[in-house]
C-alpha cells in the first residue's frame, strides 16, 4: 500500500520561506514522477509543481523561480522549497504520484494535505 503524508505546513508572514515534504512509502517513489497541488477556498486545484524520475520539472508560471521541487529517493521523500511567499500562495498542499509532468494528466496516488497559510 502507498501512503503520502505531507509535512511542514504552517503560518508565515507574506515574504517568507517554507519547506514542504512528502514522505512516501511503498515501492513507486522513485520511479515515479511527483508533483505538488495546492488548492484554495473556492479555487480549482492547481499543479504548482512537478518532478519526473529523471529529472524533469513543471512549474506553474504563478510559482516560477520561487518554487524548488526536488526529491531525495534514498529517503523516498519529496520536497517544495517555496520562498518570496505571497498571501495568494494560502491553501491547502498536497503531494502526488503523478502519471507525467503534463498538468493534463492523473495521479495515482494523493497525500493528504498540509495546510499553509501566507499572511500579510
Amino acid at each position: 500500500q502507498v501512503q503520502l503524508v505531507e509535512s511542514g505546513g504552517g503560518l508565515v508572514q507574506a515574504g517568507g520561506s517554507l519547506r514542504l515534504s512528502c514522505a512516501a512509502s511503498g515501492s513507486i517513489f522513485s520511479a515515479n514522477t511527483m508533483g505538488w497541488y495546492r488548492q484554495a477556498p473556492g479555487k480549482e486545484r492547481e499543479l504548482v509543481a512537478a518532478l519526473s524520475s529523471g529529472g524533469s520539472t513543471y512549474y506553474a508560471d504563478s510559482v516560477k523561480g520561487r518554487f524548488t521541487i526536488s526529491r531525495d529517493n534514498a529517503k523516498n521523500t519529496l520536497y517544495l522549497q517555496m520562498n518570496s511567499l505571497k498571501t495568494e500562495t494560502t491553501a491547502m498542499y498536497y503531494c502526488a504520484a503523478r502519471r507525467g509532468l503534463s498538468p493534463t494528466l492523473g495521479d495515482d496516488y494523493r497525500g493528504q494535505r498540509t495546510q499553509v497559510t501566507v499572511s500579510s
